[in-house]
């Protein structure tokens, strides 16, 4: 999409043309138009001075050379007179054999007339009466000059207007930059807000933007305290649920039903992957810990924390090896690779028999998380069966079934995909990939 400023810039650009256009094309009409109404009283004189060289001779009227001008008699100089009384009509040398069109009509000509030699005519009539005859006289000028003036003057102004223009866009573009440079901080902050380096937005704003501000500032402190409310009660549920755990634990240990040893042991058993199950929600509840929202996963920090705290759950005989490049931050939501992560290392400990290993590498489309193990893996054929949500191929195995259906999905919502593969460790190899994106700056 264009931005502001380039649309800024187009649309100021685009109105400074045709104003200036508009007014550069006024400004020469209104000149022209004063221009004639001043030339129209010197044609005016000229045709009363030309009245007055009419006398009365032995033939009739005739009319004074001594009152004529002398750039009458040069030929095609610009300057054109017709004087028509009953049936003659006398013309100026100056028009040699070519025709001058009359106007129809007293005073000045609405339009310019063509005259010899490719000018342009600026024509006046007049109509008087002289020694009991009626006279129409005619007087034209060169209006030529003055269009060709007009024509330089014409490109002189759009040369300037475009230099103008040019100077302005400048400017402009200079002035909107710094107009917009608020705008542009406050989009960094919601970049940061993106990767968890801050958890609000800076209130010295300018005061348009204060409404959007304070509102998302809002927005984030509501969306943590929710957060930090559910967080807080889920804990306070575990915690709740552990006395009534340990005790009915305690009661399917009692006398009374060692008569029914296999209601004992299922008893039991699902007692004891409800208490496992727990363990590990809220482990991954303080893993979380105060997390800004839409955080972004870095190995360095979160990694080794994640490797304590399964070791804590399945035990010390696990070797839980991880490798990543340094600084390694993945820019997907740091809670959504925690549970993946956590999905796929407690799975893989689950089987392993002494080694897991988790490797991050950064290729150039994609990164890719590989968890290996060093247990039974699972035979090729039936791979594809085990990523659907409660599929389960060891029943003796504590769990739900659900670790890598849910870590297939959350590779999926990032545009990525899972897959299983025989590991080099003689177990099983879940290989994640996920697209490479840029961490907004």
């Amino acid at each position: 999409m264009i931005s502001i400023q380039r649309r800024l810039g187009i649309g100021l650009g685009v109105v400074l043309v045709v104003v200036g256009l508009a007014l550069a094309q006024a400004g020469l009409w209104l000149f022209d138009q004063g221009l004639r109404r001043y030339l129209v009283n010197g044609l005016q004189d000229e045709a009363e001075s030309l009245l007055v060289g009419i006398t009365r001779g032995p033939a009739g009227l005739q009319l004074d050379g001594q009152r004529v001008d002398a750039a009458y008699e040069r030929l095609f100089s610009g300057r054109y007179f017709v004087i028509r009384f009953d049936d003659q009509t006398w013309r100026s040398r100056s028009l040699w054999d070519n025709e001058l069109k009359l106007p129809s009509h007293k005073g000045l000509a609405k339009a310019l007339e063509k005259g010899p030699e490719g000018q342009r005519l600026l024509v006046y009539r007049g109509d008087y009466k002289r020694y009991g005859k009626k006279l129409s006289i005619v007087v034209a000028q060169d209006y030529t000059p003055v269009l060709k003036s007009f024509n330089r003057l014409r490109n002189i102004g759009l040369g300037a207007g475009a230099l103008a223009l040019l100077l302005i866009l400048i400017f402009q573009g200079f002035t909107v930059r710094r107009a917009l440079r608020p705008l542009e901080r406050v989009r960094q902050q919601i970049a940061q807000l993106q990767e968890g380096q801050r958890s609000q937005l800076d209130r010295q704003v300018p005061r348009e933007l204060e409404p959007l501000v304070e509102q998302t500032n809002h927005l984030l402190q509501h969306t943590e305290d929710t957060l930090r409310r559910s967080r807080n009660a889920l804990g306070n549920l575990g915690h709740a649920l552990k006395t009534p755990l340990a005790v009915l634990i305690s009661l399917a240990d009692r006398e009374e039903l060692r008569d029914h040893p296999e209601l004992r042991r299922v008893l039991r058993e699902q007692l004891e992957q409800i208490e496992q199950r727990l363990a590990r929600e809220l482990g991954r509840a303080r893993l979380v810990g105060e997390a800004l929202p839409g955080a972004h996963f870095d190995c360095d920090a979160e990694l080794p924390s994640l490797c304590d705290m399964l070791k804590l759950i399945h035990g010390d005989h696990l070797a839980i090896d991880w490798q990543a490049p340094p600084a390694t931050r993945l820019p997907y939501d740091r809670e959504d690779l925690l549970e993946m992560l956590g999905n796929l290392l407690d799975n893989a400990c689950k089987w392993a028999d002494a080694q897991v290993r988790l490797t991050v590498e950064k290729g150039a489309d994609a990164y890719r998380l590989c968890v290996d193990d060093d247990g039974p893996g699972i035979a090729e054929d039936q791979r594809d069966s085990v990523l659907e949500r409660g599929t389960r191929l060891d029943e003796q195995v504590a769990g739900h079934g659900l670790g890598l259906g849910i870590a297939r999905d959350i590779a999926a919502a990032c545009g990525g995909s899972l897959k299983l593969e025989a590991s080099e460790l003689g177990g099983l190899r879940v290989e994640v990939e996920l697209p490479r994106k840029s961490i907004a700056q």
